[in-house]
């Protein structure tokens, strides 16, 4: 039976606008996503079929291409509207965090970060760069590194931080092991960056890194 033919209450598009996005299922919120299912098997059976198969939510937004398009109902149109969906979340996130006080939204903070950081399988070092008043200038990747090392070079973020006429920074990077708790050489670096930069006058705020699911604070564990 097609989803048309399901009592209104049941059906995923009406269930949202009467509830709310929350109360939606991950197989549900993905149906709409779908929009239709396969020959056989209704929107929300296939994005069971495919939740199974990915092995989850995440494990499926976060597929390649190649992986993604190899599954039935999907393809290279589905594709690219996923990842413009995706971005628009990025980008919402971004331009909330730009209106206000960076240490005034802990959390949105740790949702953009998450967001950038967290589905890459190499390690990469960021910056937002903030003014004096800690609202949002910039975010910009620096610096690209293996599955277990990057190389952070002080002097090019405290140069990038003058040409910015930023205030003050939060670091961040990732650990594409999922083990969000900071090394030595995490600390060390911090360590170096600190100084680098309180030589200019701007401040290191905190520096957080973003594991699978969970994101730790320097600033939180009394390190800064």
């Amino acid at each position: 039976m097609g989803i048309n033919h399901w009592p209104e209450g049941e059906r995923p598009r009406e269930k949202l606008l009467t509830m709310g996005a929350q109360a939606l299922s991950d197989a549900e919120l993905l149906a709409i996503f779908l929009r239709v299912g396969v020959q056989g098997r209704s929107a929300v059976d296939l994005a069971r079929d495919l939740l199974s198969t990915f092995g989850g939510l995440r494990p499926l937004l976060e597929a390649d291409q190649a992986s993604f398009c190899a599954a039935r109902g999907l393809g290279s149109a589905k594709f690219a509207q996923l990842q413009a969906t995706l971005e628009i979340s990025r980008r919402h996130l971004a331009s909330q965090l730009a209106r206000g006080n960076a240490l005034t939204s802990p959390e949105l903070v740790r949702h953009y970060l998450s967001s950038q950081l967290r589905h890459l399988g190499h390690e990469e070092f960021a910056v937002i760069f903030l003014d004096t008043q800690h609202r949002i200038i910039r975010y910009e990747s620096l610096f690209r590194g293996t599955l277990d090392s990057a190389s952070v070079y002080p002097r090019e973020v405290a140069k990038r931080a003058l040409e910015l006429s930023a205030g003050a920074v939060i670091l961040a990077h990732n650990h594409p092991s999922g083990v969000a708790e900071p090394s030595d050489a995490d600390r060390r670096i911090t360590d170096r960056l600190k100084d680098a930069l309180g030589l200019f006058e701007v401040r290191v705020l905190d520096h957080f890194v973003v594991g699978d699911g969970d994101v730790v604070s320097f600033a939180e564990r009394g390190w800064l």
